[in-house]
């Protein structure tokens, strides 16, 4: 009596589908069992015959895709907060911004440190161990910090403050990081300075991923920085030498070797839509979106305090007084429904940002591995109308 009882409150879903990066990936609808629970247990493909009895019942999603929550490995703040200069005294307002994310469809982020001062690096990942700690259901996940910095190129250091810049060797990456080894994910450095070798060769060692960014490598360079170890491009296109038909530089050898991810920001600003669905197409496994929101975030547009400098805010996009693009304050998924409407494929642009940073941290190989276990309520689901993608929770 008891087993016919569980069956009964089984549930199913039918006519999803699920996002991949390859055209036609998805075309094929599933069904989807849930357990007593509610956790998925069971994703199958269905035959069209099966398509068309299922849309005569209520569970009929009629192509809708369905997702797991986005995954930002590059955020720098939001609600005020940089999280460079985070204290103590923070964490209330912390636990508000994971709070926001979370609504906003995000559940995981990388938080992101850009070039400061060693002390102030050091508290903020004490802060941030903090908050990992009192993590609870309703908000977004901490992943390990991801360091933008202090080792770039300085002509290719954007709005990095200059006087923080550090020459890459051992002794400076202990001085930054030693004790906190394990509070770190993810660190941005440009692998062609005297040094980076030894400091990649650490950092792999302690199972932190390398990215290449604001750098001026050659392709050449670039090249010897993936044999290194080296696995994804921070901000693909910006801080980097560009893609060039004599000088195909990091972005261009990323594509050919395959197998590094490449952030891309898509806001429309910091790569131009035309760009950014051509990596796409050019590099559809490999593209991860990107926030790169900062410190306002969340909050309305105008003018901000970004550490001692003003920040201009309009339209979403930062900048500096002198004009240097900084950042954003749109939310992760924006960039998923901009590059979906430009590219006209909503598929992979969900996947980008869903599945593809996943499977660069090892939390899944792809989506059908993200999915199984998960409740509804921690997933979302997409519909396309009059070309313009829309998300909602799952459940």
């Amino acid at each position: 009596m008891a087993a016919e009882a569980s069956v009964a409150l089984m549930q199913q879903i039918t006519n999803v589908r699920l996002p991949g990066p390859l055209p036609g990936d998805g075309d094929q609808r599933y069904a989807i069992d849930l357990d007593e629970q509610g956790l998925i247990c069971h994703i199958d493909a269905m035959s069209t015959e099966a398509q068309q009895e299922a849309q005569q019942t209520d569970a009929d999603w009629n192509g809708d895709w369905l997702s797991p929550r986005g995954v930002d490995l590059q955020i720098n703040g939001g609600l005020g907060l940089a999280f460079p200069e985070l204290s103590g005294a923070d964490l209330p307002r912390l636990e508000q911004l994971l709070e926001l994310l979370w609504r906003d469809g995000v559940e995981a982020i990388a938080p992101t440190l850009v070039t400061c001062g060693i002390a102030p690096l050091r508290q903020a990942l004490a802060v941030l161990r903090q908050a990992r700690d009192l993590h609870r259901p309703g908000r977004c996940r901490l992943l390990g910090a991801h360091l933008e910095g202090p080792f770039l190129a300085e002509a290719r250091r954007g709005a990095h403050p200059r006087e923080h810049l550090a020459s890459p060797s051992l002794e400076a990456l202990e001085e930054r990081i030693g004790g906190f080894e394990t509070e770190v994910a993810l660190v941005t450095l440009a692998p062609e300075l005297e040094g980076a070798a030894a400091v990649i060769g650490r950092l792999r060692e302690m199972g932190i991923s390398v990215a290449l960014g604001h750098s001026t490598a050659t392709a050449e360079q670039a090249s010897t920085g993936f044999d290194q170890g080296v696995a994804m491009l921070t901000h693909a296109f910006n801080a980097m030498p560009g893609l060039h038909h004599r000088a195909p530089g990091p972005l261009g050898e990323a594509c050919r070797r395959g197998g590094v991810a490449l952030g891309l920001i898509s806001d429309g600003v910091h790569v131009h839509p035309t760009m950014a669905v051509l990596l796409q197409r050019l590099a559809p496994e490999q593209t991860v979106l990107v926030s790169d929101a900062l410190a306002p975030y969340g909050l309305a547009d105008g003018e901000h305090r970004w550490d001692e400098r003003v920040l201009l805010v309009e339209n979403g996009t930062c900048r500096l007084e002198d004009g240097t693009l900084a950042g954003v304050t749109l939310p992760q998924l924006e960039g998923v429904k901009r590059l979906a409407r430009w590219g006209d494929a909503p598929s992979a642009a969900i996947w980008s940002a869903t599945v593809a940073p996943r499977r660069l941290i090892g939390d899944a190989t792809g989506c059908m591995d993200a999915l199984m276990g998960q409740p509804l309520t921690h997933l979302l689901r997409w519909h396309q109308k009059k070309g313009d993608l829309h998300w909602t929770c799952a459940a």
